[in-house]
């Protein structure tokens, strides 16, 4: 037995037809030609590598976390912490490239393959393989266990019923059965580490392949990131210390729906300022005669990346002159400054930018999905 999906009160299914609305209205938007777009949702990638990592003590920049999408070495890291940044990145990207694959099957050995390719580069924590002894969650700021799993005989069987409910549910809201996937994987434990990640990932997978548009998106896991206590605090309330499948659910529900709900006005909010600062952007291309390919370099600059000359030569498409040459001009005209030595040269945005950097870190402001749910939370 695993944990079972709760009824839906009136709140949930308002919550539900106002995400629906939100990935309708997401999807027309970058369906259209932008030019930001492609940055948009790259960053979004790597906003949701650094969020999961970051629960569980792996804290890298964001311009990190999108240098390991494409592999190339960190900035300020330290070796143990980049290569998990890899490792998730590798089950992450795994997810988003099965997402249009209509021969994709989830079952138990997709899950192991996933772990293997997220801890592949520690095989001393048996990577792919299930647990074979007991296993607790250990507070340190507490000094006690919070969280022990079911017997390890049990989790072969309860992971089978866990990908065996999600095909026998078709009709179910994915937003729902990612939720419930997540809360039981987690829950079960069935790794000796790495389970708070695999559940991650696996609730957005399940996103994924319902056909959610944009996947890049459509992940909570930033969120998540951004608001451990809480995330800590509903599973500890749901589980009440051990593996305790008949208790009821429907809190940790309205909390994934309610993440889901201000993420998605999170990137909403991005999408809308993303248009201006390209605006923006463009004004200043035209002041300074700049090149349009430098202009990308600088949304990246705004959004708060290192930049590297190496990155820029690949993904630009540029020589290493016309690159040299770009950054100066760059620093010329004080939207770029350099920061460090040569060889580990880098540049940030610069007193010119700091304009359109102010306005890309304007808050949001987001509407409550349920009323009073933080007060429910911490009753």
């Amino acid at each position: 037995m695993i944990y079972r999906t709760p009824l839906l009160d009136a709140d949930d299914l308002a919550v539900l037809g106002e995400l629906e609305a939100m990935r309708v209205t997401l999807s027309d938007h970058l369906r259209t030609p932008r030019r930001w777009v492609g940055r948009l949702r790259r960053t979004a990638v790597a906003r949701a590598i650094r969020g999961s990592n970051s629960i569980e003590g792996y804290d890298v920049e964001l311009d990190e976390a999108d240098a390991a999408i494409d592999g190339e070495e960190p900035i300020s890291a330290d070796e143990r912490t980049f290569a998990e940044i890899r490792g998730y990145r590798q089950a992450l990207g795994f997810v988003l490239a099965t997402a249009a694959d209509e021969h994709f099957r989830l079952d138990a050995s997709v899950v192991r393959s996933m772990h293997f390719m997220l801890l592949s580069h520690s095989l001393d924590k048996s990577p792919g393989q299930y647990r074979r002894g007991e296993i607790f969650v250990h507070d340190e700021t507490l000094g006690r266990n919070v969280y022990e799993g079911p017997p390890s005989d049990e989790v072969p069987g309860l992971v089978d019923e866990l990908v065996q409910r999600l095909s026998t549910a078709p009709d179910e809201s994915p937003f729902v059965a990612a939720a419930m996937a997540h809360l039981n994987l987690v829950m079960i434990h069935p790794f000796r580490d790495g389970n708070g990640r695999m559940a991650r990932a696996l609730h957005t997978l399940v996103l994924t392949h319902a056909g959610l548009s944009a996947p890049e998106l459509s992940s909570i896991e930033e969120w998540l990131g951004r608001h451990t206590d809480d995330y800590y605090r509903v599973l500890a309330r749901t589980s009440s210390g051990s593996w305790s499948p008949e208790h009821d659910a429907h809190l940790w529900l309205k909390f994934c729906l309610r993440a889901h709900h201000l993420q998605a006005q999170t990137v909403q909010s991005r999408m809308a300022r993303a248009a201006v600062v390209w605006g923006m952007l463009d004004d200043l291309g035209e002041v300074h005669g700049l090149p349009e390919r430098t202009l990308d370099l600088l949304f990246s600059a705004v959004v708060g990346y290192r930049l590297r000359r190496s990155s820029y030569v690949r993904t630009a498409g540029v020589d290493e002159r016309t690159a040299t040459r770009d950054f100066r001009r760059l620093v010329d005209a004080d939207l770029l400054v350099a920061v460090g030595e040569t060889r580990g040269r880098y540049y940030r945005a610069g007193e010119g930018l700091s304009e359109i950097v102010d306005l890309r870190r304007a808050g949001d402001d987001l509407a409550e999905p349920y009323d009073g749910f933080k007060s429910l939370l911490y009753a």
